[in-house]
This record gives C-alpha cells, sequence and structure tokens, in this order.
C-alpha cells in the first residue's frame, strides 16, 4: 500500500475510535451529580463530535481505499487502528482493562497485517486474443 494510503487507512481506524469514545461518554452512565444544563451540553456536544468524527472518518477512509493498491489492505488497517486505538482510548478515558486474550487479538491483527502488506503483488495472466482469419 502506498504511504498517503496507509496514513488514510490508519487515520480513519483512529477516528471511528474517537467517534466510539464520543459515543460512550454522550450516552453512558454519570454526570447526573452534576444536574443541570452543563450535563445535557456537554452530552449534545459528544454527540455532535460522534457526527463530525464519522463524517470525517468515512471521507478518509474512502481516500484510504482510492490510494490503496488492495480494498483489503485499507480495510484491514483501518480495522487493526480502529482496534488498537479504542484500547488505549478506553484505557485512558475509562480506565479499561486489557486482558491476555486482548493481546492475542492483537498479535494475530498485526501478524496478519504484516503478511498483507508484505506479500508481493502477483502479476494478472491474461489470455491473447484470438485474430479471425
Amino acid at each position: 500500500m502506498p504511504a498517503g494510503g496507509g496514513a488514510a487507512a490508519v487515520a480513519a481506524g483512529l477516528l471511528g475510535a474517537a467517534a466510539a469514545a464520543a459515543a460512550k461518554l454522550a450516552l453512558g452512565p454519570g454526570g447526573e451529580a452534576a444536574g443541570g444544563w452543563l450535563t445535557v451540553l456537554l452530552r449534545i456536544g459528544c454527540v455532535g463530535l460522534v457526527l463530525a468524527c464519522n463524517a470525517v472518518m468515512w471521507t478518509v477512509f474512502a481516500k484510504a481505499l482510492r490510494l490503496s493498491s488492495s480494498s483489503a489492505a485499507a480495510s484491514v488497517t483501518t480495522t487493526a487502528s480502529n482496534f488498537i486505538s479504542s484500547a488505549i482510548l478506553g484505557k485512558l478515558l475509562f480506565g479499561e482493562t486489557w486482558t491476555p486474550l486482548w493481546w492475542v487479538g492483537l498479535a494475530v491483527t498485526l501478524c496478519g497485517l504484516m503478511l498483507l502488506h508484505t506479500a508481493a503483488p502477483r502479476p494478472v495472466w491474461l489470455p491473447a486474443e484470438k485474430k479471425d482469419a
């Protein structure tokens, strides 16, 4: 995958993770103790952030598809980026923990990414056209 396609795919995954974190902030429990309009405004702001992140994410993902040599490479790179970014944001914002199974999943995902990006493309063989005599 060309550098521009890979960077766009990673950015799309990060934006998707940011949208998910904003959704959890907007719709998750908490904030009732503060009460009042501030809580409502913050939740509305998070919903707006979800919409904005998703809109930009789809735009960047479309760019990654356009710049990529294959749609599979762009899709897998975006998914891996989203997986890793979601875990990091979950740890930082919500104190989530990473289980050993999560680490196994991360290792398998990264191995698949490495295989996908290091595989040499095969030339396509097209049969010669027959000439009418």
